[in-house]
């Protein structure tokens, strides 16, 4: 099988970058998706704050997904449900596996859409018993939403992320008690709107500083013990509190989907713990491009959207042989309270007119500048309010910004001099 660019995964990020690829004159585009139908988590997310910023409206996560289903059936981009990507390799091969045997399968350019898995129990090493009752949030969420199962009546979770606040409000809606989200930092990991909607007009108790230090139950989940921690998250004695409850949630970060990257010898950037990227969204291997949570971890699907559709765009631009390739790459860092940026290198003759830059804050910064400089001088600066860790920035800087830069690029967040 041949195609002119084929994306790996079916979610938000997958179906923008293959729709957007067709758009941009490839005839031969394919979809892989190992679940039975496309969409990725979003049909699970049967909340609404979808859509915002691309539809200008309020969506829930299956109205989100079928507006993209719908338009890659329009575009008559081929979708291979149930099937599994074993291997991808440097020359664009492709070997896959579903019903009806090993699958291979040439490309002219790759799209990595695979998004993320969520942190388990064992990934934060929480001491006490090993009983039933202990689900990552996103479980929890498919067994409720999708399966139509309960998972618990007395509920504690640990992580302030996005999904483990949306639980909450569900579990609540669904007639279950949610005796406190737990925090391990001083400030909730999710987004603002998130903390207010799902905590506070349900009256859920935030308990910040905190964290679960013990899970007791033999059968089942019977109670846990909580502490407060200090500055450097370490437990305090003498603060511990045991609750009762019949089930834990874990809501404890994620982790991007990168085992493919790493078989084809992508580069992987340990901050992010997606693949360093250049500004067309391309990876260390020419021709295989990567977009959303595979890449980093976003908060908001519209911002997913929007990277896939450069990443989609730029893989027919490379298929096509229409990305310029003459200047040398300059290296971005951060500094000052930023934790990471992406992209991780840019080529001014490949830029277009404007240039989106992602990146987080480490902890929150009521007013500061984020400045743009090469090795010599300043290029740019702009004024941001109201930085937190739990929402990512988008800063779109021109391309002439860049044009006549002198070495590699340090993005640094400035706080001092501010009125």
């Amino acid at each position: 099988m041949d195609y002119d660019a084929v994306v790996i995964g079916g979610g938000p990020a997958g179906l923008g970058a293959a729709i957007e690829a067709k758009k941009n004159g490839l005839s031969r585009v394919l979809i892989i998706e190992r679940d039975v139908e496309p969409g990725g988590i979003l049909q699970q997310c049967i909340h609404n704050g979808f859509g915002l910023h691309i539809f200008k409206e309020e969506l829930t996560g299956p109205e989100y997904a079928q507006r993209y289903i719908d338009m890659a059936k329009e575009d008559n981009i081929d979708i291979m449900l149930d099937t599994i990507v074993t291997s991808i390799s440097k020359d664009r091969k492709i070997k896959a596996m579903n019903s009806s045997g090993i699958v291979s399968i040439s490309a002219g350019a790759i799209v990595l859409a695979m998004g993320c898995r969520e942190r388990t129990r064992g990934a934060i090493a929480i001491p006490g018993d090993r009983p039933a009752g202990i689900f990552t949030a996103g479980t929890a969420q498919r067994y409720i939403n999708i399966e139509g199962y309960m998972v618990g009546k007395k509920v504690i979770i640990l992580g302030s992320g996005d999904i483990g606040m949306i639980m909450a409000r569900r579990i609540v809606l669904e007639g279950g008690e949610v005796i406190a989200v737990i925090a391990r930092s001083s400030f909730a990991k999710g987004l603002t709107r998130n903390v207010v909607q799902c905590l506070d007009h349900y009256n859920i108790p935030l308990l910040l500083n905190h964290n679960i230090i013990e899970i007791k139950g033999k059968e089942r989940v019977e109670s846990v013990v909580i502490a407060e921690t200090d500055a450097k998250k370490e437990v305090i004695k003498g603060t511990e509190k045991e609750y009762e409850c019949d089930t834990v949630l874990l809501s404890v970060g994620l982790i991007p989907e990168n085992e493919l990257s790493r078989l084809a010898g992508i580069e992987i950037d340990r901050k992010t713990g997606g693949p360093v990227v250049n500004e067309s969204m391309e990876t260390s291997v020419p021709g295989i491009f990567a977009c959303g949570n595979v890449v980093h971890v976003h908060d908001l699907v519209d911002f997913v959207t929007e990277e896939s559709m450069r990443a989609g765009a730029n893989a027919a631009r490379f298929v096509k042989g229409e990305i310029k390739t003459e200047s040398e790459y300059m290296y971005t860092s951060v500094s000052g309270g930023l934790t990471y940026c992406v992209p991780h290198r840019l080529r001014y003759s490949a830029m277009l007119e404007k240039l989106d830059l992602f990146l987080r804050v480490d902890k929150v910064y009521p007013d500061s500048w984020i400045v743009i400089r090469d090795s010599e001088k300043e290029l740019a600066r702009f004024r941001h309010k109201n930085l937190t860790p739990g929402e990512m920035i988008k800063q779109t800087v021109k391309k002439s910004v860049f044009e006549n830069a002198a070495g590699n690029i340090e993005i640094k967040l400035e706080t001092e001099g501010l009125v």
